[in-house]
């Protein structure tokens, strides 16, 4: 998909995120960084917004730009959280690691919905069940402790 299929304003958003969200991903603690990002501002009038078509969109942007703004899985995840929550989708972020058979622990992030990935590329392809491969170790919003 090339970056002209996402509407214009989207592709203003997404590269605005993309350019100011991953430095701070260096700078500010996610505990801190990630509520701040917020959820869905009012609108007068709608948008259309198409949530693959903005994964896209967002991947194309990361692919282009240099370190600190390189595209890793954390960096998209926080981008894609900041412009789906902008538009009232109600997605959380998780983060989880796993050990590798070689003894490596390895971590990932990504978008969650109704408990399953969204967003993810390669869902569909064995990806589907990240939460239960990687044991999660943070999730934002953060769910509030039950009693």
């Amino acid at each position: 998909m090339a970056l002209t299929d996402f509407p214009r304003r989207w592709r203003l958003e997404a590269g605005i995120a993309a350019v100011m969200l991953p430095p701070l991903i260096h700078l500010v603690p996610l505990n801190r960084l990630v509520p701040r990002l917020g959820g869905a501002r009012p609108e007068q009038k709608p948008l259309p917004f198409d949530p693959a078509k903005a994964a896209s969109g967002v991947d194309a942007v990361l692919r282009r730009l240099p370190w600190p703004w390189r595209g890793t899985c954390l960096k998209r995840s926080v981008v894609l959280y900041w412009l789906v929550r902008r538009v009232g989708v109600p997605v959380e972020l998780q983060v989880g690691v796993k050990r590798t058979p070689a003894g490596i622990l390895e971590a990932h992030a990504w978008l969650a919905r109704d408990g399953r990935p969204y967003l993810e590329p390669g869902v569909g392809s064995g990806r589907d069940e990240l939460a239960a491969e990687f044991s999660v170790i943070a999730r934002f919003p953060e769910s509030a402790p039950t009693r």
